[in-house]
């Protein structure tokens, strides 16, 4: 497991913007069972629930630290889309 996340300006800056709180992303960052592999950008994603919300992170991982890129809101929808056309793949 990881055991440090690397908080970039840019994300605590969406994050603030899109009305995400750090601590439940944190959560998701770091327990949720969720993960693919986009192979379009070549990051890792991770899914978990945000309040009523599902959401989307792009991350970056090292060693025993990972990094997220950016958050957004996603349907079950677009990820299962996502999954069937061969751009999510299970981490």
């Amino acid at each position: 497991m990881y055991k440090e996340i690397q908080w970039t300006e840019y994300m605590k800056y969406k994050s603030k913007m899109r009305g995400f709180d750090i601590s439940k992303i944190e959560h998701i960052l770091l327990y949720s069972d969720e993960r693919y592999i986009d192979i379009t950008t070549n990051r890792l994603v991770v899914v978990g629930k945000h309040g009523k919300s599902l959401v989307l992170i792009p991350y970056e991982k090292k060693s025993n630290s990972i990094t997220p890129i950016t958050i957004h809101v996603i349907t079950r929808q677009q990820i299962n889309f996502r999954i069937k056309i061969g751009r999510f793949h299970y981490e």
